[in-house]
Formats: structure tokens, C-alpha cells, sequence
């Protein structure tokens, strides 16, 4: 193979460069005077948009950044300061010395840039999975208009965003301000490749405007402007925000985002819907995720020691006490996402913590349970459960985290290892148990939960052991 070939899949293999404009819109507005009502420092769910964007963009892939700033650049890099750490390099350079209507700009711009550059300005928020999807759909040549989605009549200020003329997913021009509603916005995001903007020079621009509406016209005559459009079900969601009621908008967006990696019926559709009043009140007063943790772990030892007390009205208490620790126990991992305070540690303590929970309320259910039949012939059996439901919990916790370590760092011998390990996960390793624990209080029979769970959590391990060990015994030592 061809040195020039070898030079030319480098150029194309991927999109690792990001450009911010804090001072100015892509498609319209004047440089040097915010999109809108809002600035860069507006802040959404206690981080502002310039940071938001930044952290999601280096949790999307992207690996450097360059921001054309403006009198504003202190502040956002006092505000990018203090917030979670930034790993990627960030290049600041004023428009006072690199304008943006000046085609010199954007080619030594494209002298950076190995084969493609994400453009944005800092009037969205937008999610992870975008950014992944754009890096994923890049193609030779081929610049990318992002479409937004818009609901109903009354979408916001993406009433006024720029309309797109698309055909077989190809943008053909840019439409005038009256046109079909029904027609695709523009996101104030864009893909270009690194020759579009080498070539910024042979194409016509307006003084005080950023030249990329241009750009993309030109090359949509050739067929090479692909539009990609958002989805937040598949979570590749986009959100302007240039008015407080966008920002709304946006927390909303981000709230509804937030899923764990294994949650059940229970927790999709009550558990999450509860937390995020919780959630919100956290992030007012700044708990962090693991001091979240620690408190969904105290109440969650309440209720067991309520159950040790062994009469039904402390039962029912305990049974409730469990349901708002399991809400609470949402709380941690919505935090961590929301304010990308995301660790390998804090995942560790989450699940450790709720194990502990477990362990204690099937001992508490089972000392309660005895103390109420004690001097009977069969008190004893009940502490035995208790036992067997505490072993096969502890058994779960440590085959879990072995799957967990399998899938992370030497992968599943086969397919069907890894359908069962996720299955197994995704649908019996939840909280849904907790609903199931207050109806059993409810109705007085917690001596039929303590033979469920003793029998369920004994089998789930020995299944996760089944599953596991070909994968274990197979897989390399560290």
C-alpha cells in the first residue's frame, strides 16, 4: 500500500477536533453579540453552557478543542476552572486577532485539523450520544448539518432557527425564513472537513458573518452535505437555548435522559419519576453522588433495623422507609451524570452500598420474623432463610462484579455468555423487589418473602456462576 494512501485513511479515520463559538451564531446573528437571551455563562442544572458543552464533548470523544472567544474569555476559563476536570487540550484564541469572517482564520484552522472539525456555538445543550453518532457517521469529503427535531407548534426559539431543504437525507439549500414548518431546523452544530475550511478563500463571504451557511451551500450543489437528524429516543437529543424557557426545555431533556445500566419496571416508571425531585433538591444544596450513596445507605439500614423490631406496624414503616431508600438510591447516579462527576469508584460504592442494604434487611426480616415465633417448633427456620437469603446475596454481589470485570477487560468467551450476563443484569439485578417487599408487609406475609428471596438470590447466583465460569476459567491472567 501506497505511502499516499496510507496519509490519506489517517486524514479521514475520525472526528477528534471540536471548534466552540461562545460569541457568535453559525447560520445568523452578528459576531460578537450573544444568540440570544441567554450567554454562554446561563447555567442548566447547576453547570453553565459553555462548560456543559465542553464536558460533553470530551465524554462524546472528542480529543482537542479550540475556542474562537471573545471578551468573555476569562470568565469561561475561570468558569471551566472550577468545574469537573477537564483532560482535553483547549486551545483559546481571541477573534479580536482571528476573525471570524476572515477566510485566513478558518485555514489555519484546517491546518490543525486531521480530517474533520466539529463547529458549534454555545447556545444548545446537547447529548453524549450525538456527538458519538457524528463521529461515527463521518465520510470522506461529506460536511454534516445536524436537524432538529421540533414537537408541536410552540417548540420555542426553534421557531426561528435556519430551515433545511432535504432530499434522501442530503441537504439541497438552506430555505427562506417563511417557509414549511414542517421543515427540519438547523442545529447550531455542524461536521466540516478540514478542505471545506482550507478552501474558505475561494468563497465569497460577508463581512461580520460567520462564513459556514456559505461553505455548506456550495457543497450541497455537489451532493456532499449529508443532514443528520436528532432522536432523543436512541438518545442523539439536541436542545437550543436562548431563552429561559429553553433552558427549561433543556433540564427537562437532561432529566429525561438519565437511565442506569440495569434498572427495572419499578424503577423506569416510579422510582425515577420520584428522584428527580430529590435529585434537584441535592444538586441545590451540593451533596455529591457518593454522599447521596451514603444516605440512601443509612435509611435503607433504618428500615432494616425497623424490621428486626418484628410487629407489623414497624414492618410497614421499615417496608416504606425501604421504597424512599431505593428512591434515593436513583439519586447518586443522576447526579453524577448530570454534573459529570461520573467515577469507577463511585459505581463501586453504589453497588456495594445497595448489597449492604439487602444483606441487612433480609437479616432484619429474619430476626423479626424469629422474635415473633420464637419458643414455636419452627422458630429456627426463619434464621435460616435469613441466612440462606444474606449468602446468596453476598455470592450475587461478588459473581456480578466478576461479569462486570470480564466484560470490561477481557470480553465473553461466546455470544451467548454475553446475551445471558446482560439479561440477567438488565432485568433481575434491580430494586423492583422493593415493591414487592411492602405488599408481602402489607398483607403480613413476610415469611413468604424470606422464602422467595432466600430461593431467588441463591439461584441467581448459581445462574451468574453457570454463566460466568466458561468466560473465567477461559480468559487470561493480569
Amino acid at each position: 500500500m501506497s505511502e499516499s494512501v496510507i496519509q490519506r485513511r489517517a486524514e479521514i479515520q475520525g472526528l477528534a477536533t471540536a471548534i466552540l463559538l461562545p460569541s457568535a451564531s453559525l447560520f445568523s446573528g452578528p459576531i460578537g453579540l450573544h444568540v440570544g437571551d441567554v450567554g454562554p455563562l446561563t447555567s442548566v442544572v447547576g453547570i453553565g453552557l459553555f462548560q456543559r458543552a465542553v464536558l460533553t464533548l470530551q465524554r462524546g470523544g472528542i480529543r482537542q478543542l479550540i475556542v474562537l472567544v471573545g471578551p468573555e474569555e476569562e470568565q469561561l476559563k475561570q468558569a471551566l476552572g472550577n468545574g469537573p476536570r477537564v483532560t482535553i487540550p483547549v486551545r483559546w484564541m481571541p477573534i479580536r486577532e482571528f476573525p471570524l469572517d476572515d477566510p485566513r482564520t478558518w485555514e489555519s484552522l484546517a491546518a490543525e485539523v486531521r480530517g474533520f472539525a466539529l463547529v458549534a456555538s454555545v447556545s444548545s445543550v446537547f447529548s453524549r450520544g450525538l456527538i458519538e453518532q457524528l463521529r461515527h457517521d463521518v465520510q470522506d469529503g461529506e460536511a454534516i448539518v445536524v436537524a432538529q427535531t421540533v414537537q408541536g407548534p410552540s417548540a420555542g426559539s426553534t421557531l426561528r432557527s435556519v430551515r433545511l431543504k432535504v432530499r434522501s437525507n442530503r441537504l439541497t439549500a438552506f430555505a427562506p425564513v417563511h417557509f414549511d414548518d414542517s421543515a427540519p431546523r438547523a442545529a447550531e452544530l455542524v461536521v466540516l472537513p478540514a478542505g471545506l475550511m482550507s478552501a474558505a478563500s475561494q468563497i465569497p463571504t460577508q463581512n461580520g458573518r460567520v462564513p459556514i451557511r456559505q461553505w455548506l451551500e456550495r457543497a450541497a450543489v455537489d451532493g456532499r452535505v449529508r443532514v443528520v437528524a436528532t432522536e432523543e429516543k436512541r438518545g442523539s437529543w439536541y436542545q437550543d437555548v436562548r431563552t429561559p424557557a429553553d433552558a427549561q426545555m433543556a433540564e427537562k431533556k437532561l432529566f429525561s435522559s438519565l437511565k442506569g445500566e440495569s434498572e427495572g419496571f419499578v424503577d423506569r416508571y416510579f422510582n425515577r419519576r420520584l428522584s428527580r425531585w430529590f435529585t434537584r433538591l441535592f444538586l441545590l444544596v451540593g451533596l455529591s453522588p457518593n454522599s447521596i450513596t451514603i444516605l440512601a445507605t443509612l435509611v435503607g439500614l433504618v428500615s432494616a433495623a425497623g424490621f428486626g423490631m418484628g410487629t407489623y406496624a414497624a414492618g410497614v414503616f421499615a417496608a416504606l422507609l425501604f421504597q424512599l431508600a431505593a428512591v434515593i438510591d436513583c439519586c447518586d447516579g443522576e447526579v453524577a451524570r448530570l454534573t459529570f462527576t461520573e467515577s469507577p469508584f463511585g459505581a463501586w460504592l453504589d453497588i456495594a452500598m445497595d448489597n449492604i442494604v439487602h444483606m441487612a434487611i433480609f437479616a432484619g426480616i429474619a430476626a423479626g420474623l424469629y422474635t415473633t415465633h420464637v419458643g414455636q417448633p419452627h422458630a429456627w427456620m426463619m434464621l435460616a432463610l435469613g441466612a440462606a437469603a444474606v449468602l446468596g446475596n453476598g455470592l450475587s454481589f461478588l459473581l456480578v462484579e466478576k461479569a462486570q470485570k470480564i466484560k470490561s477487560v477481557s470480553g465473553w468467551r461466546t455470544p451467548a455468555n454475553a446475551a445471558w450476563s446482560d439479561f440477567m443484569l438488565k432485568n433481575i439485578a434491580s430494586r423492583d423487589f422493593s415493591v414487592a417487599l411492602l405488599l408481602f408487609t402489607l398483607f403480613g406475609k413476610l415469611d413468604w418473602f424470606l422464602w422467595f428471596a432466600a430461593a431467588g438470590s441463591l439461584a441467581f447466583a448459581g445462574i451468574m456462576l453457570w454463566v460466568i465460569r466458561p468466560s473465567a476459567v477461559s480468559s487470561p491472567r493480569p
